[in-house]
């Protein structure tokens, strides 16, 4: 009888080279990704005088450190040079870079879908954690280290150990206001930020089933914050229709071979998971974090909790020391959160649909604090500025900057300043994540839209039509 398989398991066995008896697996890998801090795995392959052994499946981007600003301000001299060092590695060793200067520039997993460079089925490995993104097209991305880097540079292979499977299960439809960032940010609300260790999530259901593929990456994108080594998606027709026609995506004379392939690819009805859990959507609204972890999230109509309740000492402490880093008290309503800044972007929300969920909040309106918003690809931004959200923000009193990481992680020059708070639509909020000191809470695009109106973390349903000029 033929066992019936999960999305992973399928991938995981056609990319299965070498399993050793204590359970080490030798993976092909289909395409590497790398950034300006993968230096090291090019050290490490001149140390020991390997090549690329296929350089047609190794992608560099320049995302983290080049900059965003498009006022000709010069960037440091040490930011500069890290984004040089990338140029000069990739052109050593043949590989593509989507450098600084190329019209399709962008975040490493923006530009990877949005290239066709990520396609279902695939084993991707790339130089950043939220590699998990690429699981949105039913490929099993996953973050990897220098020293993996330069392995799989050198060989096109990795070892792992197998990870157990989480299915997450979400049905039901999104209320007015509820984005899929609030749907996983509820989702790590709920089982932690330690919830899924070990796992690759799956994510399944009608809400998943309704969801654009840009919706599903950011799903996927912020597993990785709940523990997950990855998060997947199973392959259907808006996931071939996303596909095809990109520039790294199958030729036409193929497409039809691998579109078959790529729906076989979905979890088989009867497959068995380690972990299942459920959620149902109408019972999400918009979120919002008050903490140091993207676990600390409450409903934007909620409050931010009182450690005295916290049973674990371990829990209580860390709310504490949370509360005194995010100068918050216990018991005081979300909405009455100053905000001193925004940041619309990142790999997260850096997306065409994010920019243009966001220009719908502010169209017609005033902020009343500075804010950015930087697409996550020159693409993108080609395609909003063809749409005029660009003016849309610009007339709002927002920024608008060329593509790239920017505020997400504060290392190309922009950041928020020591004891500021910022609205932000990235992935993570750990003390000092947007600047020494700086105090992050993750929101939607339509939420961050709503405090760069009125100041304050804002529940975007209540914004309604007031406002407008």
């Amino acid at each position: 009888m033929t066992r019936q398989q999960t999305l992973f398991d399928k991938i995981w066995e056609s990319h299965t080279i070498l399993e050793q008896p204590d359970g080490d697996t030798l993976l092909y890998v289909d395409r590497l990704l790398t950034q300006e801090n993968s230096f090291h795995a090019f050290d490490n392959l001149r140390r020991d005088g390997h090549k690329v052994r296929n350089p047609g499946q190794v992608f560099n981007f320049s995302d983290h450190y080049v900059a965003t600003r498009q006022d000709g301000a010069k960037p440091d001299p040490a930011i500069a040079k890290m984004v040089e060092i990338i140029r000069a590695d990739a052109e050593q060793y043949g590989t593509r870079l989507f450098g600084p200067d190329d019209p399709d520039r962008g975040i490493l997993h923006v530009v990877g879908p949005e290239q066709g460079i990520t396609q279902p089925g695939l084993i991707i490995a790339g130089a950043d954690s939220h590699t998990s993104t690429h699981g949105a097209l039913g490929a099993f991305g996953f973050g990897v280290g220098s020293s993996e880097t330069a392995h799989i540079m050198a060989t096109q292979s990795i070892w792992r150990k197998r990870p157990k499977t989480m299915r997450i299960t979400i049905d039901g439809k999104l209320g007015y206001g509820v984005s899929a960032k609030d749907i996983i940010l509820a989702i790590i609300g709920k089982i932690g930020a330690g919830g899924a260790v070990g796992h690759v999530i799956e994510y399944a259901g009608s809400t998943i089933a309704d969801m654009t593929v840009e919706q599903r990456m950011t799903v996927c994108n912020m597993s990785i914050e709940a523990g997950a080594r990855a998060g997947l998606v199973s392959p259907d027709a808006k996931t071939i229709d996303y596909v095809k026609g990109r520039p790294y995506a199958p030729s036409a004379e193929s497409l039809d071979k691998a579109v078959a392939f790529w729906l076989a690819l979905a979890t088989d009805d009867g497959a068995t998971f380690d972990r299942d859990i459920t959620l149902d959507a109408a019972s999400v609204v918009p979120m919002a974090s008050w903490g140091n972890s993207p676990e600390d999230v409450s409903p934007i109509d909620g409050t931010v909790p009182d450690p005295a309740s916290e049973t674990s000492d371990f829990r209580r402490k860390k709310m504490e020391r949370a509360l005194d880093y995010m100068g918050l008290k216990a018991g005081m309503k979300l909405t009455d959160i100053p905000i001193d800044q925004v940041f619309i972007g990142s790999c997260t929300n850096g997306r065409i649909e994010d920019l243009r969920a966001a220009a719908d909040v502010v169209r017609g309106r005033t902020i009343k604090i500075p804010g950015m918003v930087v697409p996550g690809s020159r693409n993108v931004k080609r395609q909003a500025e063809a749409e005029g959200l660009d003016q849309v923000f610009i007339q709002a009193g927002l920024e608008w900057h060329d593509a790239g990481c920017s505020m997400c992680v504060a290392i190309n020059g922009d950041n928020v300043a020591k004891g500021k708070r910022c609205a932000s639509t990235s992935n993570r909020n750990f003390e000092g994540r947007q600047g020494r000191g700086s105090r992050t809470h993750l929101v939607s695009p339509m939420m961050a839209a709503a405090a760069a109106i009125t100041g304050h973390l804002t529940d975007v349903r209540e914004l309604g039509e007031e406002g407008r000029s």
